[in-house]
């Protein structure tokens, strides 16, 4: 098969998502409004609550919730061959990942902003509420772990990395004040911005920095990984027009690009895929395709997280609510993008099946190994990049995304703890300085817990998709409900809830039992908790459900 005629197909489907789907989402179910006044107006400090331009705010959106796991996910799944792959993550980009984006943000903005996890209390119960914070603070604790730990790994094995990686931070504050300020238009900016940024990733390979093996008592990683929670404690507490609005709207921009020259590439180099369509061959000990497919891949089809950022840090910059189709849905058609890219790179980016084979030798194995790889190997034969430059660009690409999603990650964190001080009656913890303190102090025990490379995040890493994909049903439930009250259709939020639920429940069973067998006896006792709690969501989604279906049919319970 041609990775063009995939790539002109995926690519057809999510513009016909974007431009019929999200429409009639956005008309017909979620009734948009322009003269509803959003929180960002309603409640404007300059600090978390900014009217933002909707491009801009786009970028952070999606730079946000593009973080590794779309490349990481879909280049381990086609594992099971890329025909699964690729539909999951076409008709998840299309009929739940957009939905569920875009119906975050509007029922966030419809309550005054607050975080999903805080809502779910108001509209469904407490019960509800308590299941879904500790689900939330279990994929916050993974996300910012391990994308701490996959950021260091990769500039240690590729120090080239190192300058545009921490110089981008340096081009985002400026990019900040010029926006901000107003001081030169916007378009002007983004050049300015993707020039600068670009770059930094010529000069990165003439200036590469290594950070030797051992620091003292300490690795090399682990500084790296202590400099990076250093600098995102800091991050957090800054006002967003500073630093994360402009430096996840230049990445956006960046990915883009990086996009079309992937894209580029392989239209002119036009390769065949060379991993079976389905593989009947997989390697031994490689769980079954159904349900792990839709939990592998969960950042690019659709992901519990992408709620988390749509209610935590988009509903209180969005300036309109009719910009909720545009940053929320293709949003999500712009991760969708991305785990296509992955698909296509960790597919056709080998000379020969028994190359790619040998790449996916164990289940778990490919990833961003296979991105970068795969996708360089595009673009040199494709346009003549050199591959080290390819491969230099393709890794700045996956550290940027993964450090703003890591960005986001702590200041979420941090407006969960300052959530628990408001319902617990706890004015300490309430405080922004204390909240960010907390966070980071949590993450690092769970980093460090293990040993002293800081790679325990690792350990948990397992059940991200599970507890994914259960945070991502709680939130279509939050939606659901709040349609449901409003008299508004329910089937487009209803059935990819059940759906999730369904396989999340399954893929926890399956997990269970592996490992069960392989004795890890700690991620089996964290198996259960997220299992108990999938089950008390399904019958919280029943109870609730029924319970308004009779107060909006005017009937006794």
């Amino acid at each position: 098969m041609s990775a063009v005629i995939v790539l002109v197909l995926g690519l057809a489907a999510m513009a016909l998502g974007y431009f019929i789907y999200s429409k009639f989402i956005a008309e017909k179910v979620l009734k948009l409004s322009r003269d509803f006044v959003t929180p960002a107006h309603e409640f404007e400090d300059g600090v978390d609550f900014v009217p933002t331009n909707r491009y801009v705010l786009w970028g952070h959106h999606f730079t946000s919730v593009a973080g590794a796991a779309p490349i990481v996910g879909p280049a381990i799944a086609v594992i099971w061959g890329w025909v699964p792959a690729f539909l999951w993550v076409i008709f998840g980009t299309i009929f739940f990942a957009g939905v569920h984006d875009a119906g975050a943000i509007w029922a966030s903005v419809r309550n005054k902003a607050k975080s999903v996890g805080a809502l779910t209390g108001e509209v469904v119960g407490t019960r509800a509420r308590s299941i879904f914070m500790i689900v939330i603070f279990l994929l916050l604790l993974m996300v910012n772990a391990v994308f701490a730990v996959v950021i260091a790994g990769l500039m240690m094995k590729f120090p080239s990395a190192v300058i545009p990686v921490w110089g981008a931070i340096l081009v985002a504050l400026v990019i900040g004040q010029l926006i901000y300020r107003r001081i030169i238009g916007l378009g002007l900016v983004s050049v300015i911005g993707v020039v600068a940024l670009y770059a930094l990733i010529g000069i990165g390979p003439a200036v590469p920095i290594q950070m030797p093996t051992e620091v003292g008592v300490l690795s090399g990683q682990a500084v790296w990984i202590l400099l990076l929670f250093g600098y995102a404690a800091i991050a957090s507490l800054l006002p967003v027009w500073m630093l994360l609005q402009p430096r996840d709207y230049i990445n956006g921009l960046q990915l883009f690009i990086g996009l079309i020259i992937l894209y580029g590439a392989l239209a002119l180099l036009n390769p065949d895929i060379v991993a079976p369509g389905f593989n009947s061959d997989v390697p031994e000990g490689t769980p079954s395709l159904f349900p792990l497919l839709f939990v592998t891949i969960a950042c690019g089809a659709i992901s519990g997280f992408h709620g988390l950022v749509s209610s935590g840090t988009t509903s209180k910059q969005l300036d309109r609510e009719t910009d909720v189709r545009f940053v929320g849905y293709f949003g999500a058609v712009g991760e969708g993008m991305l785990a296509l890219g992955s698909i296509l790179a960790a597919t056709a980016g080998f000379a020969t099946l028994g190359d790619w084979q040998a790449m996916y030798d164990a289940f778990g194995k490919g990833g961003v190994n296979a991105f970068v790889e795969g996708g360089a190997f595009i673009i040199h034969n494709g346009i003549g990049l050199p591959q080290a430059t390819a491969a230099t660009l393709l890794t700045v690409m996956a550290a940027l995304f993964a450090g703003t999603t890591m960005d986001t990650g702590l200041r979420l964190q941090r407006y969960i703890f300052q959530e628990w001080g408001e319902i617990y009656d706890q004015p300490w913890m309430k405080k922004p300085a204390v909240a960010t303190l907390l966070a980071v102090l949590s993450c690092l025990v769970l980093a460090f817990g293990a040993g002293a490379d800081g790679s325990g995040g690792l350990i948990i890493w397992p059940l991200f998709g599970t507890t994914n994909q259960l945070l991502a049903g709680l939130t279509l439930l939050v939606v659901t409900v709040m349609l449901m009250r409003n008299h508004r259709p329910v089937y487009y939020t209803l059935i990819p809830l059940v759906f999730l639920l369904i396989v999340t429940v399954l893929a926890l069973l399956a997990q269970l039992k592996s490992f069960f067998v392989a004795g890890n006896y700690f991620l089996l006792a964290l198996d259960i908790v997220v299992l108990i709690a999938s089950v008390l969501v399904a019958m919280e989604c029943a109870s609730a459900l029924k319970r308004l279906r009779h107060e909006v049919r005017g009937e006794a319970p």
